[in-house]
């Protein structure tokens, strides 16, 4: 069955987002590549991030509580200043350490076909880009694409963690498509993408005074959900791991249940 919601489903913002993403990645790279040839053309590429795997992508994602609290202070005896100085304390927590690991994180490259020359970079966010310690080395990588001579378009259609930094307070929108245009820069475009909206077609700039070719993404979006069959993967019973408001869920039950899903 295809996605039950016009456009970006909610229900992938979980432990099932890395697999949709390199999988979206390489269509959106496939759907750009016959309109860039000859002089153009599209690869997925990657690096790796060093840090914590991200609670929702690992299927542990819960509500974070404040990092305070109160503990007693351990007895030594009736009096601590006067506990002999070979005295070994237990220690009063025990603690699982964060692990740290290897993330492969992948993105679309436009290049020339002739010189190799970075044209545009294409970034659909992972929760590991936007939240926790990978979100730093994620913004360094984004400001030194944004001092380049490239291009740079960002999807993001996650709703937990850090937005595109600008100057002015976005809209209340769920979903983003940021565009810096190299040639425009500091000024970006900006689609705000509503949760009932489908995903919009937005423009590709390359280089040369050339014309800019359009991405259909919800196209793309349709393409891998469809052909990976992921309304398998999903319990549209269930509310969502990152939780919708009353409102949003609301009308997500009335769209899951038009769709057979309920």
């Amino acid at each position: 069955m295809s996605n039950p919601f016009p456009g970006m489903d909610p229900y992938l913002e979980g432990p099932l987002w890395s697999t949709f993403h390199n999988s979206l990645i390489e269509e959106i790279a496939r759907q750009l590549t016959p309109k860039l040839r000859p002089k153009y053309r599209a690869r997925s590429a990657e690096r790796i991030v060093v840090a914590a795997p991200d609670p929702i992508e690992m299927g542990s994602f819960r509500p974070r509580l404040p990092d305070v609290g109160v503990f007693g202070r351990p007895d030594v005896g009736s009096d601590p200043i006067e506990a002999p100085s070979s005295a070994v304390l237990n220690a009063p927590l025990i603690l699982e350490l964060a692990q740290t690991g290897e993330t492969f994180q992948t993105f679309v490259e436009i290049r020339t076909s002739s010189g190799d020359q970075l044209v545009t970079a294409i970034e659909l966010l992972s929760p590991s880009n936007k939240r926790g310690a990978g979100a730093g080395e994620f913004q360094q990588k984004r400001s030194e694409l944004l001092a380049s001579a490239a291009h740079y378009l960002e999807v993001d259609l996650l709703r937990i963690g850090e937005r595109f930094s600008v100057t002015t307070t976005l809209p209340s929108a769920p979903y983003f498509v940021f565009l810096s245009r190299e040639d425009r820069r500091p000024y970006v475009e900006a689609w705000p993408i509503a949760l009932d909206a489908k995903l919009p077609i937005v423009p590709i700039p390359l280089a040369d005074g050339d014309p800019d070719i359009h991405l259909d993404l919800s196209l793309a979006f349709r393409t891998v959900y469809d052909l990976y069959e992921y309304d398998r993967d999903i319990d549209y019973t269930q509310s969502p791991v990152v939780e919708l408001s009353s409102e949003q869920q609301a009308w997500a039950d009335e769209r899951l249940k038009a769709t057979g899903r309920r």
